[in-house]
């Protein structure tokens, strides 16, 4: 592969000395050194079994390509393998995976199985369903786990920047994942990406004006004005491609006479420009090859040849271009930078462009590459084509099943502007939108929603267009004006589809629930669920989602007695009937649900299973809300040490999807834990991101979350305001119906007596319409601090009775932390200790300090002291990440099954646990019971 500024001897007289220039400049880093030594320190890491990955950035021909090769040649063990990015294979999925993972295919049955069936898919090796990408990010790093095992990998990705987006995304997903695989990847990008961002970088700089008039003057073949050097050299910015091709093109009496040089445009368009004279001073054959060569984006060369002859192009033609140092023709096609390639695609007519399309289209096998013959076509099409929108509708099929939904976007695109039937080429466009949406390119899809439009003026169709607009607005902000344009789609979908119409209904709700108090005017969930009530009749059986709409749409439009009784339906018929990917849809709803009619025994069991859902189907981007979900159960029964576990896990999941969930779970455990800075820091973070999105039930948890803290704190005045703001929308996802509770405990607490009489009301209302021991509890507990004297002694005792039913063990903790302040207010000491002293052990106990310190004050006020428990152990030695290992090991996980909850390979977890077993001091596995804190971290 030829140097980003130059190729070997081939490329022109000047080829091998930018080649030996640029390697003395590389070593040298402009005089220091500094990218080499660097570049060293990275394979000796490699080589010791530590991985790293690293993003060499550059302007076009500054030296990444170089910096590159001199990576390849000084990596002595390791095996080395490369990629690079092609602008046109942007909308090929996986185009660049595949080249990348081609050499290392025989190692795939080392893949844990459903990791290996996703990439297989992925690559086209097989059919099946289509893969979740995350799924596959896994793969790819178990793979390169594997390989690196058996010889020190180094992977090396050249122009990253032009990586097709399903490629990009799973080379990035593995870059910030590695960790004791023995693999290094670095990446040579000259424009900032997505995918890369926050990656560690290394900025290639140009030379020294020395170093810069050096290399200059080795290129020219004659005198040159010394003017005129320096002007080079300020345009260059010591950029040696630069240097190099500049003065191409100009006489060497302008160079010597300082006369004729062009006005700099810009460095890259500086040298496109240089490029693009050489190009257009070629023979009309020759130029002719060029641009068959720079629309064939695999470099084959034994396929262009084939296409020449079809354009009556013979071999003889391929010498100009390689004498002047732009191409190469061997047994690949190597154009000397991607700029001579783009140079030479533009440098011809529309019409030379379209021949060499169609040239290739005619030889490239249409059994073994249909989709590249499918491209071919559609870019050597003059008009629209009915056989070749068929072949691209086709392609973006296939490209679908392999999980490339941006590559399926590009074929429904191109399909839908060759399509000239209006009704098909409406359907192709929304089918375009809807695929550019799902891969998060929501500007385009609005593009093409506005092409769909003109479509059926009927109302089916209509219906589907409003559908997808709601959709994109949901995408996009999480709430805000998504459940009102839902709404107009539920309502067009009703005398259509039914069906549909009742599913975006429930979607309406669900934007509502997450708009909550950011909801736009008339977005409100009062007035979704006011229109959700008009829902038409399910058209068959009545179904688990079709209970929820209806439960939904009474619970919020008419209150909770006229909602729970269909709720609670609504929870027992989940799992009959329904498939895995409906349940997957709408479990988190169902939890929700659960949560908001009290009901103890299904918020368990539907948690549980949706987590597992998640997990056995790989569906990855469920899988951060399915974790959340869990860990605020356990959070609430006391089991924070596993909590914290799957607290970890939804923040590894939400990174690794690069998802917009607010950190609910992460919140309410810093709270527990009375961790001020920690929560703080998250609430720093999302609140701001959370309001610009419009996801109001975000803004929710964070009051709650600061209530819950401030409670603990003793800080009560702080508490009224934060537990308003967590009440001001209630039955969002970021408002536990208990949240009223809070918010009366902190108005007794400032003698806000009138706010917490008005607080009750509206709760004892939710919790008689609920009548569980859980929610009666809370009832119970809440009146107690509104009463006196016998009054609120039965009714703290009442609360004890009840909350013992349940497996809530911080609400039963906090009754009797409650109880036993009153009691000592009521200067009853002996009753007070023993409620205190029981109180301070529970809390102590299931690690909710600010709570426990609370109770441990109280009772030393009654003349007891509490001792805190010892919280140092060895396992206070470990890391996050080693604690995390450490209990999913001792629960029984395998490493590949550790591997998939942090999103790490197999070896990197056995890397963990060695360290793990030399701090503990233990040899196996079954020792790490006694040498760890209880919890089951794989609930």
């Amino acid at each position: 592969m030829p140097s980003e500024i130059g190729g070997d001897e081939t490329f022109g007289g000047e080829g091998a000395l930018a080649r030996a220039l640029l390697a003395r400049r590389a070593v040298a880093l402009i005089g220091r050194g500094a990218p080499c030594r660097e570049l060293d320190h990275l394979v000796g890491a490699i080589g010791g079994g530590q991985s790293r990955a690293l993003v060499v950035r550059g302007e076009p021909g500054i030296g990444k390509t170089a910096l590159l090769d001199y990576l390849a040649a000084h990596a002595p063990g390791c095996r080395v393998e490369r990629t690079t990015g092609i602008q046109s294979e942007l909308d090929l999925a996986f185009a660049g995976l595949h080249q990348l993972c081609q050499p290392m295919l025989d190692h795939l049955e080392a893949v844990p199985a459903p990791q290996r069936a996703a990439l297989r898919t992925a690559l086209g090796m097989s059919v099946g369903p289509v893969p979740d990408r995350f799924l596959v990010g896994l793969a790819f790093l178990s793979l390169l786990s594997d390989v690196g095992q058996e010889k020190p990998l180094l992977c090396l990705v050249d122009d990253a920047q032009w990586l097709d987006q399903a490629s990009a995304q799973v080379l990035a997903f593995a870059a910030r994942r590695l960790g004791a695989e023995w693999v290094g990847l670095v990446f040579a990008a000259s424009a900032p990406t997505r995918e890369l961002a926050g990656l560690p970088d290394l900025v290639v700089e140009g030379l020294r004006d020395d170093e810069a008039r050096a290399l200059l003057d080795g290129a020219l073949t004659g005198p040159i004005d010394p003017q005129v050097r320096d002007q080079i050299i300020a345009e260059s910015h010591g950029n040696p491609l630069a240097l190099l091709e500049l003065p191409q093109g100009q006489t060497l009496a302008h160079l010597a006479g300082g006369y004729g040089l062009p006005r700099a445009t810009g460095l890259a368009g500086s040298m496109e420009e240089s490029f693009e004279r050489r190009v257009a001073a070629l023979a009309g054959p020759a130029r002719q090859l060029l641009i068959l060569a720079a629309a064939d984006p695999t470099g084959d060369a034994a396929l262009v040849w084939r296409a020449a002859s079809r354009l009556g192009i013979s071999a003889e033609a391929a010498v100009p271009a390689t004498e002047a140092g732009l191409v190469e023709f061997g047994a690949r096609v190597l154009f000397r930078h991607p700029l001579v390639r783009s140079a030479a695609y533009r440098s011809g007519s529309l019409l030379d462009t379209r021949r060499a399309h169609s040239a290739l289209a005619e030889v490239t096998d249409p059994c073994l590459d249909p989709d590249r013959r499918a491209w071919h076509r559609a870019q050597a099409a003059s008009g629209p084509d009915a056989e070749i929108s068929d072949d691209l509708e086709r392609s973006a099929d296939r490209a679908r099943s392999r999980g490339g939904v941006l590559a399926a976007a590009a074929f429904l695109e191109r399909s839908a502007i060759l399509t000239l039937a209006p009704r098909q080429r409406a359907r192709r466009a929304l089918a375009a939108a809807d695929a550019h949406m799902q891969a998060g390119d929501l500007s385009t899809a609005r593009d093409l929603l506005a092409m769909a439009e003109a479509g059926p003026a009927n109302e089916d169709w209509q219906a589907r267009v409003d559908l997808l607009r709601a959709r994109i607005a949901f995408a996009s902000s999480r709430g805000s004006d998504a459940p009102t344009l839902l709404l107009t789609a539920a309502r067009r979908l009703e005398s259509v589809d039914p069906e549909l119409a009742r599913a975006t209904y429930l979607e309406a709700l669900s934007a509502g629930i997450f708009a909550g108090q950011l909801a736009s005017p008339g977005s409100g969930l009062w007035e979704v669920a006011r229109a959700a009530l008009a829902a038409p009749a399910p058209p068959g059986p009545v179904r688990a989602p079709d209970l929820l709409l209806d439960g939904l749409a009474a619970y919020y439009a008419d209150g909770y007695s006229a909602g729970v009784p269909v709720l609670r339906k609504a929870l027992a018929a989940f799992g009959a009937d329904i498939s895995v990917e409906e349940e997957l849809r709408w479990l988190w709803l169902a939890c929700l649900t659960a949560v908001h009619v009290w009901d103890d025994d299904a918020w368990e069991q539907l948690s549980a299973r949706y987590l597992v859902l998640a997990r056995q189907a790989g569906a990855l981007g469920e899988l951060p809300l399915a974790v959340s979900m869990r860990a605020h159960r356990l959070l609430l029964t006391g089991q924070l040490t596993t909590a914290e576990s799957l607290v970890v896990q939804a923040q590894a999941a939400t990174e690794a999807t690069g998802g917009l969930l607010a950190p609910y779970s992460a919140l309410s455990l810093a709270a527990l834990q009375g961790d001020e800075r920690v929560l703080q820091a998250l609430v720093d973070t999302a609140a701001p991101e959370v309001t610009m999105r419009g996801e109001g039930a975000g803004m929710s948890a964070v009051g709650m979350a600061t209530a819950l803290l401030y409670l603990g704190l003793g800080r009560y005045q702080e508490a009224v305001p934060a537990a308003q703001l967590a009440t001001a929308s209630p039955g969002t996802i970021g408002t536990p119906p208990w949240a009223i509770a809070e918010l009366i405990e902190a108005a007794v607490r400032t003698g806000k007596t009138d706010l917490a009489a008005d607080a009750y009301e509206r709760f004892a209302e939710m919790t008689d319409a609920c009548g569980t021991e859980w929610a009666l509890g809370h009832q119970a507990r809440a009146r107690a601090l509104l009463s006196e004297g016998a009054e609120a002694e039965e009714h703290y005792r009442e609360a004890l009775t009840r909350l013992r039913r349940t497996r809530m063990r911080i609400c039963l903790a906090r009754a009797h932390l409650l109880y036993g302040e009153w009691l000592r207010r009521a200067r009853r000491r002996t009753d007070a200790r023993e409620q205190l002293r029981t109180a301070f052990g529970m809390l102590d106990s299931m690690g909710v300090a600010a709570f426990a310190e609370r109770a441990r004050r109280e009772l030393q006020a009654t003349g007891e002291t509490a001792r805190k428990r010892t919280v140092g152990s060895q396992s206070d030695q470990l890391t996050a990440q080693e604690m995390q290992v450490a209990r999913l090991a001792r629960d029984g996980l395998s490493n590949p099954e550790i591997g998939d909850r942090l999103f790490i390979s197999a070896h990197t977890v056995q890397y963990h646990l060695r360290k793990v077993f030399a701090k503990l001091g233990i040899t196996a596995r079954s020792q790490l019971d006694r040498v760890l804190p209880g919890g089951d971290a794989n609930a």
